[in-house]
C-alpha cells in the first residue's frame, strides 16, 4: 500500500493521480519544478531540490492548468483543495487554495490527509460553508465527508483555479506539479497527470 492518501480524477481530459514510489526523485510522489528544456516529448524539469529530471509525456498524459484566482472567486459551496499547516486550534493555515473544476465535484474525494508540499502540511478537499473576516484574514468554514475545518486565508495564500490545459503549454519556463507518473528503466519518469501554471506557480 502506498504511503499517505491520493486522489484520482477522471473527468473529460482532466485528471490527476498520485503514485508513490521509493525510487522517485521527490517523495512521496509529487514532482514539482520548472521545465528548463523540451525536446519533443521529453521535458527536462529542474525540481525544487535542484536536481534535473527527464520527464516523458505521451498522448495519454493528462495536462491541466492552474490560473490565477482570488478570494472573490470562492463562493459558498465552491469545491476547493486547501494545502496548509495545522493550527493549534485544529484549523488550517492555508498557503495554497485551488478551485476545482465543476466536473471534479463528486469525482475528487472530499477529505483531509497528509501532504508533501511542506513538512507537516495537509491537503483538504472540501466544500465552502461560510466565510467571515478576522484579524488573521478571511476564515472559511469548509466541510468534507468526515468533518469540517476552519481555514485561515491570509494575503500570502496563493489562490488558483483549475482549468483545462494542453501539452503545448509544456515548454521552457513553465512551472509544473506532476501528480501521476511511472519510473522508467532509463531513470526518467513517464508523466500520467500534471498541472502546469498559466501565469502562476503551483503552490500546493
Amino acid at each position: 500500500r502506498s504511503v499517505g492518501w491520493c486522489g484520482r480524477v477522471v473527468a473529460a481530459a482532466f485528471g490527476l493521480a498520485c503514485i508513490v514510489s521509493a525510487a522517485a526523485a521527490q517523495q512521496p510522489g509529487r514532482i514539482r519544478g520548472e521545465i528548463v528544456k523540451r525536446d519533443a516529448d521529453v521535458l527536462a524539469v529542474k525540481t525544487r531540490d535542484g536536481a534535473t529530471l527527464n520527464v516523458k509525456i505521451d498522448a495519454k498524459t493528462r495536462v491541466s492548468a492552474l490560473v490565477k484566482a482570488s478570494l472573490a472567486d470562492i463562493k459558498t459551496d465552491t469545491f476547493i483543495g486547501i494545502a496548509g499547516m495545522p493550527r493549534p486550534d485544529g484549523g488550517i493555515e492555508a498557503f495554497s487554495i485551488h478551485i476545482f473544476l465543476p466536473a471534479q465535484r463528486g469525482v475528487v474525494p472530499d477529505r483531509t490527509g497528509p501532504w508533501d508540499a511542506r513538512p507537516g502540511s495537509t491537503m483538504t478537499n472540501a466544500y465552502v460553508e461560510s466565510a467571515v473576516e478576522s484579524k488573521d484574514g478571511q476564515i472559511l468554514t469548509v466541510k468534507y465527508k468526515d468533518g469540517e475545518k476552519k481555514v485561515t486565508v491570509s494575503p500570502q495564500t496563493v489562490i488558483a483555479a483549475a482549468a483545462k490545459g494542453d501539452a503545448s503549454e509544456l515548454k521552457a519556463g513553465a512551472q509544473v506539479i506532476i501528480f501521476g507518473w511511472e519510473k522508467q528503466a532509463d531513470g526518467s519518469v513517464m508523466a500520467k497527470s500534471l498541472y502546469v501554471g498559466r501565469g502562476v506557480t503551483p503552490a500546493m
